[in-house]
């Protein structure tokens, strides 16, 4: 880091930071994706045939940007603002999962439930996940935690600290 440049200022982990989510460029499907699944809510709220109309659209680019980055993520999906997904690709979410703001995905991340478990992981916001990590069953992930590559979380994860390894245990804090 260059001693001249200041300092980023901290991520929240309870206010989302939506310019995250803005698209940059025309092809940018994991941008593109969220805004699908945004917009999609946003219009099934409202109610009259336009807003029907206007839902269905955006059914269909979700189910397009879908097959682009082969993501499984509902449309009903409770994903907190913020969220990035840098390479989309393979990421699966629980519909009944839950995703605090400001959160990193990487590819190839299962955030799912266990054979017999009822309820999917609850996630805190400024989670880092990274690639191929699985996050099963009813598990909560503190805010500010960091989720280590290819890590196979069970259990829970405090607030600020570290998960790696199979199955994953706690190192430290960030």
């Amino acid at each position: 880091m260059d001693p001249k440049s200041p300092p980023h200022p901290p991520i929240s982990s309870t206010v989302p930071d939506w310019s995250r989510e803005t698209p940059r460029k025309f092809w940018d499907p994991s941008r593109k994706l969220i805004r699908s699944i945004r917009k999609y809510q946003r219009a099934r709220e409202k109610r009259g045939i336009l807003h029907r109309l206007i839902s269905k659209r955006w059914v269909f680019e979700h189910r397009f940007w879908s097959v682009v980055t082969q993501a499984e993520i509902s449309l009903d999906s409770d994903i907190g603002g913020g969220v990035l997904l840098p390479h989309p690709n393979g990421v699966v979410i629980h519909p009944g999962a839950v995703i605090g703001p400001n959160s990193l995905i990487f590819q190839q991340v299962t955030i799912g439930v266990r054979a017999g478990a009822e309820h999917p992981p609850i996630i805190g916001g400024h989670v880092d996940i990274g690639a191929g990590a699985k996050i099963l069953g009813a598990v909560h992930i503190g805010d500010h935690a960091a989720i280590g590559a290819n890590a196979v979380v069970l259990k829970d994860v405090p607030a600020a600290a570290v998960a790696v390894g199979i199955p994953a245990r706690i190192l430290g804090e960030k």
